[in-house]
């Protein structure tokens, strides 16, 4: 795991741009505290921040060159079949200076070219400079684990691993308004788009092959092989699928094994994490395992869940018993980290997770994927029993003017479930791509516009906003099931939010994270599977929880579902208050920064610190998280 950075000049005042490598590279150093390298030739310069994982020695170091000095890479990720690839290579007749999965990608790249990428399994955003012909190839993983941003003008295009990176080169930092009215709806931005207007996102499954005659393709190399016919046509048994999903969950796991440091897993308490600790323990004789409890929001606390687990399997376990303070504690090293507009509320205790991770192991297992692939959410058992409609479904929608008018928290079991209730109403009148995106989000669409001042919805381009919003839900129809909902989720949820939550405050903590869930192969057995394998009227992620019941605590199955929150309405109304109502969205600055209307914050802020702030919290943090990333990049 690593950071990478890059540049192609097209033109003399392009090439002058290649100076600023070096601080472009020093952007990444907590992505890869180990050590630091460039390299130039003509109008290419290439740098790479390392965090060692496999082959620490130097002699792994990048960027990496091969003996005949033509080709020069930049790698950021982990290849966990390189093994197997090596050993193709080696009875071809290639030699190696190195024990590292980057000299394998290097040669089985001069070895095969573009083509090579479908072999690979792992996860990676990586760049190889051919010398000979001065092209560069830049590709990134089939579901986005890794990022890389890039800008392109008339005279250079320059990419990286994350925005501060960017920014190094100096490109310019113009808002998008399409994104920022997507971000007020989702808490994120979709790629390809970022919040700066010409920053776009490679997307995953695409690589670019860039040449000296300025020449950039864009092409896409993978995607998810989900065809509704051979679905249907899908012969295999439950129990059989249920056989073959554990067969291929316990390669995945075991491939993600190697490692040349210390290596753990996360351990959550729920149904993914538990999978991966159990599948895991097979492979090492004694695995460490970490949880953080919350010990001032007992409803959230799940460690109790997790012990149950590492018993079980006699993990090394720590747990990690925070209090609000605590947590509190590293709020700005998140926000000071984020260098895009990202407000996943959870990413805070992903931070602390790998805060305190860190300080034990250097890799570490997580069971991210599981509920995009196999139907997880609590959105996919509401679709569900909305396409399947009946007297339950229709009672709750008849219902949908009472729970308008009673009080709703995330923050207890009863406003919770009055806060779904009235959800599931609210997309029971609404068309399937219509819902899909109205439950995907914090804020509709009219109360994201309404947050905007006048200047800023002049500028916004609605057309954009429209073509974006229409190319993610172009997978979903009137007939389709819940594998239509699931596929739209991993080309939107999992990339833009879960993937990015979990890179970024991973990154901001140098630690590795591995999604043994997102291995290609389990992810197209997945899509091959029909929508009764994974979700009915009673159980969400059917498959998985069935297959590996034998092998998980009964307990697990016997309790709700909770995402990973921290306290926001508590701190917003206590500690924050001060930022929020002098500093961040205080009327003279809400007023002087122009993009907010100013009686709209006006009228959020009187709501959260009112008696009955309802769900307000997460449109808050949204604006927050905006503003503090203003102030430090923008003013």
């Amino acid at each position: 795991m690593c950071g990478i950075s890059g540049i192609y000049a097209f033109t003399p005042e392009g090439r002058e741009v290649i100076q600023k490598l070096p601080a472009s590279t020093d952007a990444l150093q907590l992505r890869g505290p180990d050590s630091g390298g460039h390299f130039t030739h003509g109008a290419v310069g290439l740098g790479h921040r390392r965090l060692s994982i496999i082959d620490v020695s130097n002699v792994a170091c990048q960027p990496m060159v091969d003996e005949q000095e033509r080709y020069t890479i930049i790698f950021n990720g982990e290849i966990f079949n390189y093994q197997e690839l090596k050993k193709q290579l080696v009875d071809k007749g290639y030699t190696f200076f190195s024990q590292s999965d980057t000299e394998v990608l290097l040669k089985f790249y001069i070895e095969e070219g573009p083509s090579f990428l479908k072999k690979l399994n792992g996860f990676f955003a990586f760049a190889i400079y051919d010398k000979e012909n001065e092209s560069l190839f830049v590709a990134r993983d089939r579901y986005g684990v890794k990022p890389l941003l890039m800008f392109q003008d008339e005279d250079k295009l320059v990419f990286a691993s994350e925005m501060k990176s960017l920014m190094a080169f100096g490109i310019p930092r113009k808002l998008d308004y399409a994104s920022l009215y997507e971000y007020l709806q989702l808490n994120y931005i979709p790629g390809p788009a970022s919040i700066f207007k010409g920053v776009k996102k490679l997307m995953p499954g695409h690589y670019l092959m860039i040449t000296k005659n300025g020449k950039v393709e864009n092409n896409r190399w993978y995607k998810i092989p989900y065809d509704e016919k051979k679905v249907r046509e899908n012969s295999l048994s439950y129990e059989a699928q249920q056989k073959k999903l554990v067969d291929l969950m316990d390669g995945a796991v075991q491939r993600r094994m190697i490692a040349d440091v210390p290596l753990g897993a996360f351990l959550s308490g729920g149904i993914d994490s538990s999978v991966i600790v159990a599948l895991a323990s097979r492979h090492t004789q004694q695995l460490n395992t970490f949880s953080i409890g919350y010990k001032d929001e007992p409803f959230f606390d799940e460690t109790k869940y997790a012990k149950l687990v590492a018993d079980r399997y006699k993990t090394n376990h720590t747990v990690f018993s925070l209090t609000n303070n605590d947590l509190y504690e590293h709020l700005f090293r998140a926000l000071d980290y984020i260098d895009e507009p990202f407000a996943d509320s959870s990413a805070l205790a992903v931070n602390i997770l790998s805060h305190y991770t860190r300080q034990k192991v250097t890799v570490a297992l997580s069971g991210d994927g599981a509920d995009e692939l196999f139907a997880g959410y609590n959105k996919h058992m509401a679709e569900y029993k909305v396409r399947k409609g009946g007297f339950a479904a229709e009672a709750v929608a008849a219902l949908l003017p009472v729970w308008e008018m009673l009080p709703k928290s995330r923050n207890s079991a009863l406003g919770n479930r009055i806060r779904q209730f009235q959800r599931f109403g609210e997309g029971m009148n609404l068309s399937a791509k219509d819902r899909y995106w109205r439950w995907a989000s914090f804020a509709t669409e009219d109360d994201a516009k309404s947050l905007l001042s006048g200047k800023s919805k002049r500028i916004l381009s609605k057309n954009t906003y429209k073509k974006r919003r229409e190319k993610i839900l172009s997978h979903l129809s009137k007939k389709g099931d819940i594998n239509e909902v699931l596929y739209t989720d991993m080309q939107l949820v999992l990339p833009n939010d879960m993937l990015t939550k979990v890179d970024l405050m991973s990154m901001a903590n140098s630690l590795e994270v591995r999604t043994p869930f997102l291995d290609y192969k389990v992810v197209n057995f997945a899509f091959s599977l029909p929508e009764s394998s994974k979700i009915d009227g009673g159980m969400k992620k059917k498959i998985v929880q069935d297959a590996f019941r034998d092998m998980l605590p009964a307990e697990l199955y016997k309790r709700p579902k909770h995402g990973f929150e921290v306290p926001l309405l508590k701190w917003f109304q206590n500690e924050l208050k001060p930022m929020i109502v002098e500093d961040l969205l205080s009327d003279a600055f809400v007023e002087e920064q122009g993009i907010f209307d100013l009686k709209e914050i006006q009228r959020l802020k009187a709501q959260l610190f009112s008696n009955n702030p309802g769900d307000i919290h997460a449109r808050i943090w949204a604006l927050v998280v905006f503003q503090h990333w203003y102030k430090k990049w923008m003013v």
